[in-house]
C-alpha cells in the first residue's frame, strides 16, 4: 500500500534506525476529569513533569504539546482540536534526523524505562509501530445502539493498549500526512497497511482519567518515593583532545565516521576524540575508572583500533555493573572540518555502540588558542546512567 507521498510502506520501513525522539501529548482540556489533569500536582511535581522526565530518559529529545493558550507559558508546542492534530503539531517539531518517534500521553506519569525500551526495540526488530498492552481481565461485550449484545470477543485475543507507542519516523509522518483522526497513532499506521505489534505493557502505567486515578497516583508516589519513583541517577563527564597528525595518509575519524580528505588526528588508536570522550564519560559515571585504565596506549592490542569498539566495551561494563545508559551528549570544538554533513551518521553509529541516544554538537573556538589555530580537535561529553531495578 502506498503512503500519501507516493512511497510504499515497505520502502518506509527499510529506513535505518538513528535517533529516538518522543512527543508528549498534553493538549487536552480534561473534560472528563473536570480540568487540565496534566497540571495537577503529583508529589513534588506535576503529572506532566513526570511524563516528560520519563520520556527524556529514553530519548535524544522531547517535544511537549500543550493547549494553545498554555504554549508560551509552558515553552511547548500549541496543540490542535483533536489528539491527532496535536500529534501532527508535535511531529512538525521533531528534527528530520530522528528515525524513531515515540508518542506518549502526559496522563501516564508512571511509564517505565523498560516499556520505552520494549517498544523501541520492536522497531529495531522490523515493526512499523509498537504499542504496549496489558491483558484484558474482564469479559468484553460488543453491543448495538439499544444495548443488545451482538458479540462476545475472546478475552485472550484482546489487549488494553497504553503509551508510549513507538514508530519508524517516516512511517508515522506518512500516516499523519493523510490528515486522518484516530484515538491513537497506531490506528493510523494500521489503516495505512503498516505492521503494528503489541509488546508487554505495565499495569502500573495507568492513565489518569478521573479524580480517583489521581488519588491512586498520589498514594503510589507516597508509597514508593524512595524506590520506584526515585531512581539512582549518576552523571559522568569525559574529555579528549588530539592534535592533527603530520602524516598526510592518516584518516580523520570522528564519531565512527571517516571524513574523506580531512587531516587525521595523531593517536595510538584511530584518535576518535568523540568516541573517546563518550567512553570516558560512561566509565566515570559508573565509577569504573577512565579510558586510560581500560585501554592504555601502551598496549599494542589497541593500536589503530576502531574507537567504537572501546565505546561498546565501556557501555557493556556499565551494564554489567547494574546501570542503564540514559543518554550521552557530546560537544566538539574544532575550526575544521564541518561536522554538520556527517552529524546524523555520527549520532547513529555512536548510539548503536552505546545502546542509548548519543547526540553530537559542533562548536568553533573562534580563532582562540590552539584549537582556534587549527592545531587539533577536542570533545567534552556528559553521560547519564540510571541504576537498574533490582540491581
Amino acid at each position: 500500500m502506498s503512503a500519501p507521498n507516493g512511497t510504499t510502506l515497505a520502502h518506509v520501513s527499510a529506513q535505518p534506525l538513528q535517533i529516538v525522539w518522543t512527543i508528549v501529548v498534553a493538549g487536552g482540556s480534561g473534560t472528563r476529569f473536570g480540568g487540565p489533569k496534566q497540571y495537577e500536582t503529583l508529589g513534588d511535581k506535576r503529572v506532566l513533569d513526570w511524563s516528560v522526565a520519563a520520556a527524556r530518559a529514553a530519548s535524544a529529545g522531547v517535544v511537549v504539546v500543550v493547549p494553545a493558550v498554555d504554549a508560551e507559558r509552558e515553552g511547548g508546542v500549541a496543540g490542535g482540536a483533536t489528539r491527532s492534530d496535536s500529534v501532527r503539531a508535535g511531529l512538525a517539531h521533531v528534527p528530520p534526523d530522528a528515525s524513531v518517534v515515540c508518542v506518549h500521553d502526559a496522563a501516564r506519569p508512571f511509564a517505565s524505562a523498560e516499556v520505552f525500551q520494549r517498544v523501541i526495540a520492536a522497531i529495531a526488530d522490523g515493526a512499523d509501530a509498537a504499542i504496549p498492552g496489558v491483558p484484558v481481565v474482564d469479559t468484553i461485550k460488543q453491543i448495538d445502539a439499544d444495548g443488545t449484545v451482538v458479540h462476545t470477543p475472546l478475552r485472550a485475543a484482546l489487549s488494553a493498549v497504553q503509551t508510549p507507542q513507538a514508530f519508524r519516523a517516516t512511517t508515522l509522518r506518512a500516516a499523519h500526512a493523510t490528515g486522518a483522526d484516530a484515538t491513537d497513532d497506531a490506528a493510523l499506521v494500521e489503516a495505512a497497511g503498516g505492521r503494528v505489534v503489541v509488546v508487554a505493557g505495565d499495569a502500573a502505567n495507568r492513565k489518569i482519567t478521573d479524580p480517583d486515578d489521581l488519588r491512586w497516583a498520589r498514594e503510589r508516589v507516597a508509597d514508593h518515593r524512595t524506590d520506584h519513583m526515585a531512581p539512582d541517577v549518576r552523571v559522568g563527564q569525559g574529555f579528549d583532545i588530539h592534535r592533527f597528525s603530520d602524516d598526510p595518509a592518516r584518516p580523520l575519524v570522528l564519531g565512527g565516521v571517516t571524513f574523506e580528505g580531512a587531516r587525521g588526528l595523531h593517536g595510538h588508536s584511530d584518535a576518535d576524540a568523540i568516541a573517546h570522550a563518550a567512553t570516558d564519560a560512561l566509565l566515570g559515571a559508573a565509577g569504573l575508572g577512565d579510558i586510560g585504565e581500560h585501554f592504555p596506549d601502551t598496549d599494542p592490542q589497541w593500536k589503530g583500533v576502531d574507537s567504537l569498539v572501546l565505546l561498546r566495551q565501556a557501555a557493556a561494563l556499565v551494564r554489567e555493573a547494574g546501570w542503564r545508559v540514559g543518554n550521552v551528549d557530546c560537544s566538539v570544538v574544532c575550526e575544521t572540518p564541518k561536522l554538520a554533513p556527517h552529524r546524523a551518521e555520527m549520532q547513529r553509529r555512536l548510539s548503536e555502540a552505546v545502546g542509548a541516544p548519543v547526540t553530537v554538537k559542533g562548536r568553533r573556538a573562534e580563532g582562540l588558542g590552539a584549537l582556534g589555530r587549527q592545531e587539533g580537535i577536542a570533545c567534552w561529553a556528559n553521560a547519564v546512567i540510571v541504576k537498574e531495578t533490582g540491581s
